[in-house]
């Protein structure tokens, strides 16, 4: 019956096209199923006569499943989704991502997947562990709903007595006695001798006959503090909002160009450049890496990857606020790091090379991975960062690896805006201002991850000195192999023009208007647009580089 059903899930929801995995809901069962489901089956008694194989099998298999530590962290990732989002438990149970506000789903999948009572009992007892009954209280509801009128199976590691059992003690410990009175005589016609539970409702209705005022079942549960509480609101309303980020007619000084930075390197090809913001200045670049170097990162990533960990007083550690593996990736081991460190150089002007920053550091956030409000730069003079003697970090880039469908921003907390994930772009900030001191409108937080599977890859530059690359006198690379390998006028006059304008810093009519025509002939007819109005934006710009651009477009 259970190879059965695992059978029925391969024909269905796993043979989808899309990833199957990116939804949370399959992917806690899938994790539930390796570690909890399939060691049940295989200690029960429902099939003896081939549970022996089963079991040597299993035992061979176990050290590469999932562990215990993972099926506590997909439930508390579920948990994550539900408070971030403010999701409706009852709707997130039927595989729905629907606000308690809102009953239109927050995000629609294609193909749903729906929790049992057993996976809705397993997390509500991860929480009543914690003594977390807040959550435990919304969970085991639904664990007995869906208990009710079903038949228990080998695999599950709950049934309906347990569930009602957790279900009374937590309501009785956020003060609702009547639902845990209730709860409990239902507990006992089915297990009428339990004496536990007799003690139970003797005490419960001791207490409702002394009239002590937490004992109304018209409590409301509140949520249980965090340690980001002063900044959990406004985390949480960006999270689901994507906040109020201007838009580009609403401020004038932000807006979208073709970038350089000034690099012969990037003059033909230059880079996609959104400002995000100007305070903090925040910038993402389009199209910073291709889709094979970021499915060549994360292969590379994959078997280095271990549990995140943050600062904590002199030494690292683990964290709940942030729930991630990483790896370190070094250019010695891969050649696709030294062409990022390059890019990250050319756009940003920075030396990214060790010890003037870290190593590339590849993140990917499973269900519900996130990152709560945090300064990436040290606050602190015992931070490890000084420990280390590798300097603050003045600048951040982050590159996006993979798509998410929803959920996964990066919200800036004090600075009241956030921004979703854009596959293979790459955002990039400053840390500290001129003068050294850290930028607290720089405190931002990784939203969680509500579907899809993000890989992200991170570079901090740190403060030691800020090395500029030289822009000046120097031919682009490309021109040079080009005029040496082909006879095209283009590539011939462009090969000159360079050549003249690295020696000679004056500028005649006899340059630019063959090299105009032939670039007019060649590229705009050629229906290669983009390289056109690249290079003649660069010879407006040497022509009149004090004159408004009107000027040009006037001469143009």
């Amino acid at each position: 019956m259970f190879f059965s059903r695992v059978t029925s899930l391969h024909d269905g929801i796993y043979n989808e096209p899309s990833d199957p995995i990116a939804n949370p809901i399959a992917a806690f069962k899938l994790v539930k199923r390796l570690k909890s489901e399939w060691l049940n089956v295989v200690h029960s008694t429902e099939a003896e006569e081939n549970i022996k194989v089963l079991r040597e099998d299993y035992r061979r298999m176990e050290s590469s499943l999932p562990k215990l530590e993972d099926l506590r962290g997909a439930a508390h990732g579920l948990m994550r989704l539900q408070d971030v989002y403010n999701l409706h438990v009852e709707s997130l149970v039927r595989g729905h991502f629907q606000q308690i506000s809102d009953p239109v789903d927050f995000y629609k999948l294609s193909v749903s997947d729906m929790l049992s009572g057993d996976d809705c009992f397993l997390v509500g007892k991860v929480a009543y562990d914690l003594e977390d009954y807040y959550h435990s209280v919304l969970w085991f509801e639904e664990a007995v709903r869906l208990f009710r009128g079903t038949e228990w199976s080998p695999e599950n590691e709950g049934t309906l007595e347990d569930a009602l059992d957790h279900l009374a003690f937590s309501h009785f410990k956020t003060g609702n006695i009547s639902h845990a009175l209730s709860l409990s005589r239902e507990l006992l016609l089915h297990d009428p001798m339990n004496r536990r539970v007799h003690f139970n409702v003797e005490k419960y209705e001791k207490l409702l006959n002394e009239n002590l005022p937490a004992t109304s079942s018209g409590l409301t549960l509140k949520r249980p503090d965090g340690i980001y509480l002063r900044t959990r609101n406004a985390y949480e309303q960006l999270c689901q909002t994507k906040g109020s980020q201007p838009k580009h007619f609403e401020n004038p000084s932000l807006f979208c160009d073709y970038f350089t930075n000034g690099s012969p390197a990037l003059f033909l090809q230059p880079i996609r450049r959104e400002i995000i913001s100007l305070q903090p200045y925040v910038v993402l670049f389009h199209g910073f890496v291709t889709q094979a170097e970021a499915k060549n990162i994360r292969k590379y990533a994959m078997p280095g990857l271990r549990r995140s960990v943050v600062a904590s007083g002199m030494n690292q550690a683990t964290a709940e606020y942030r729930i991630s593996k990483s790896a370190w990736l070094k250019e010695s081991a891969h050649e696709v790091v030294g062409k990022l460190d390059q890019r990250i150089t050319l756009v940003t002007g920075l030396n990214v090379q060790p010890p003037y920053a870290e190593y590339l550091q590849v993140v990917n956030y499973g269900i519900g991975g996130h990152y709560e409000p945090h300064f990436d730069h040290a606050t602190s003079d015992s931070s490890p960062l000084y420990r280390l003697k590798t300097g603050n970090r003045v600048a951040t880039i982050m590159i996006y690896l993979s798509p998410v469908q929803a959920g996964g921003s990066t919200a800036f907390i004090y600075a009241n805006f956030s921004v979703p994930v854009v596959q293979n772009a790459a955002l990039f900030w400053w840390n500290l201002h001129k003068n050294g001191q850290g930028n607290v409108d720089t405190l931002h937080a990784g939203c969680p991850v509500i579907v899809g599977n993000k890989w992200g890859m991170f570079k901090n530059k740190n403060f030691h000195k800020v090395t500029c690359t030289a822009v000046t006198n120097i031919v682009h690379p490309k021109i040079i192999i080009l005029s040496s390998s082909t006879h095209s006028p283009l590539v011939q006059i462009l090969f000159k023009f360079f050549s003249y304008v690295q020696h000679n810093r004056t500028y005649t009519e006899e340059w630019w208007k063959p090299l105009l025509y032939i670039l007019y002939f060649d590229l705009y007819n050629g229906c290669q647009w983009l390289l056109f109005f690249n290079i003649l934006q660069k010879i407006l710009f040497c022509l009149h580089p004090k004159k408004e651009t009107h000027k040009s477009l006037e001469l143009f």
